[in-house]
């Protein structure tokens, strides 16, 4: 290949990532839910004919888009490419076809030119409401959790399918902002299109194989370099987690080999009974996704870079959950994997990945209705907080930040304007990170309650409060998180909960785990963190500064 050829295969690639870039704005632009519009709760990606990821969007959890990369397969088997055409959109929300949860809606749209099939846009977002209990964990199975939509056609040659969208506006509490979420999504993925076609005529392609078989060949082969730099063999690690009533167990066998890393789940505790429950495919985006921000996070994301990394599971176990186990609250234990893959990778190599974090985001869904008016005539407010991550072998670990989703959480500001609503208090939490040479990430205190003449529940979905996250090489746990009334009375961690008038609920988020001996903390960072208001001048005394 020709020097010239291979520049310009590279500045096709690079306007690829600016096409699903601007397919994922758009999505955020015109998105009803918060969640997508203020969190970015969602991905986009443009595929080849043969439903291979090309290039996703910078904006995106990786949940969604490395479950996305397996979608498309789903969609071309089941639709057969004779039954494509030209202004065709499919959707779905099956689990295990798409991102793992029923709340998280797929949209594929196929792209022509000159009535050729040459390839297809892919995005996905998390919808507010879906039906059945809403979003949380207490159902106890698929049917309970929400409306199933099979894999169909949002959109026959451009016309849309009424009754699909009939059936999925007598089936929800927000009508107006699900059904117009559905239609952004396909509203994205038609600006990836129009963009597509645009940069094709520019460069005088017919399609896009040529530009797809370069991005995989390089992005296979820096990946597999990086793997092999790893020395072999089988590291395992395991994890106590709090589970919906009874504490679970999350283990991985890691095997690295020549250019290839298998993460086998085999020990992880049976799937549950409740709502917290894994699909494989969700399993394996979040394992892939920590080894690959360890061992090759310079290589762009997409089928090629992904493919070394392979996953198993015992069936029927919590990270490998079968249909009809119910799933809406998957990322509770799915967000993790991160934290179990990497606390076996640490065994091969030292120096690289960090202390566990908080990492499972404690997503909040909360209903209020006015007092005297009939329950089901409610306001749906959904909010995405964080606690902190975990220390790094040369940082400290960081605030209130959401990894490995990745997602923003929402203003305050916007949180309220979408429902009667109070955000009391959103603050840093005081001596929650882990105490060690390199300091865990704070969680954060979140007070919140209804506008007076309303009463709520909300749906707990909350980890780390019985297990917290472990410190590495010496490092301390960060603190446990916990849920309560301000008038003193515990609530549980998860489950709806009905909430008294008048009362407001205290949210005290997990910190991330310490790096490293905490005596051996360089003496000015502790008393930054003093001042800071970080640590208080006990912690400092008691784990940082007593004498060795």
């Amino acid at each position: 290949m020709s020097v010239e050829l291979d520049v310009s295969k590279q500045i096709m690639w690079n306007r690829l990532i600016s096409v699903v870039e601007e397919q994922a704005i758009t999505l955020i632009k015109t998105a009803f839910c918060t969640s997508v519009r203020e969190a970015g709760d969602l991905s986009a990606g443009v595929y080849d004919k043969r439903g291979r990821l090309i290039a996703q969007a910078v904006t995106g959890t990786p949940g969604h888009v490395n479950t996305m990369a397996e979608s498309v397969f789903h969609f071309i088997d089941h639709f057969g490419y004779h039954d494509m055409k030209p202004g065709d959109v499919f959707v779905t929300n099956d689990p295990w076809k798409a991102t793992g949860h029923l709340h998280d809606i797929t949209v594929i749209t196929p792209v022509f030119n000159r009535d050729e099939l040459v390839g297809f846009f892919g995005s996905t977002a998390h919808v507010v409401d879906i039906g059945g209990r809403g979003f949380g964990p207490d159902g106890r199975s698929l049917y309970e959790e929400g409306l199933l939509i099979p894999l169909t056609k949002l959109f026959y040659e451009g016309v849309v399918n009424k009754d699909l969208i009939d059936i999925l506006a007598n089936n929800v509490r927000e009508k107006d902002q699900v059904v117009g979420d559905f239609y952004s999504l396909a509203a994205c993925n038609d600006t990836g299109r129009k963009r597509l076609l645009e940069m094709m005529a520019e460069f005088g392609l017919d399609d896009i194989e040529g530009v797809a078989e370069f991005i995989f060949q390089h992005s296979e082969a820096a990946t597999i370099e990086k793997i092999k730099q790893l020395p072999k063999g089988t590291y395992d690690y395991s994890m106590a987690t709090d589970g919906y009533d009874e504490p679970l167990k999350l283990n991985v066998a890691l095997t690295i080999d020549d250019g290839e890393i298998l993460m086998d789940f085999a020990g992880s505790s049976p799937q549950s009974s409740f709502g917290i429950n894994v699909p494989l495919v969700y399993s394996k985006a979040y394992g892939c996704y920590g080894l690959k921000c360890a061992i090759a996070p310079q290589v762009p994301n997409n089928w090629a870079s992904l493919k070394p990394f392979k996953a198993m599971a015992p069936d029927n176990c919590i990270l490998n959950a079968k249909r009809p186990a119910p799933v809406a609250v998957r990322h509770a234990i799915g967000h993790l994997v991160p934290d179990l893959v990497l606390g076996a990778l640490k065994k091969a190599v030292r120096n690289v990945a960090p202390a566990e974090g908080a990492s499972a985001l404690w997503n909040l869904h909360v209903s209020l209705h006015k007092q005297g008016v009939h329950e089901a005539e409610t306001s749906e407010v959904l909010l995405f907080n964080s606690g902190g991550t975990g220390a790094r072998p040369g940082l400290d670990g960081l605030n209130a930040t959401a990894f490995p989703s990745g997602v923003h959480t929402m203003p305050v500001e916007v949180t309220e304007s979408v429902g009667p609503i109070i955000i009391w208090r959103k603050e840093l939490r005081p001596d929650s990170g882990g105490a060690g040479e390199h300091r865990g990430g704070l969680g954060q205190v979140i007070e919140f309650g209804a506008q007076e003449g309303y009463v709520f529940s909300f749906n707990a979905m909350f980890e780390r409060v019985r297990h917290p996250a472990m410190g590495h090489a010496g490092g301390h746990a960060g603190a446990c998180g916990n849920v309560y009334l301000k008038s003193g009375k515990p609530l549980k961690s998860k489950g709806l909960q009905f909430i008294e008038p008048g009362e407001t609920v205290v949210l005290e988020l997990p910190g991330g785990g310490g790096y490293g001996l905490a005596t051996d903390r360089n003496k000015e960072a502790v008393r930054a963190d003093i001042e800071d208001g970080y640590i208080t001048q006990q912690t400092a005394d008691e784990l940082y500064l007593k004498p060795t």
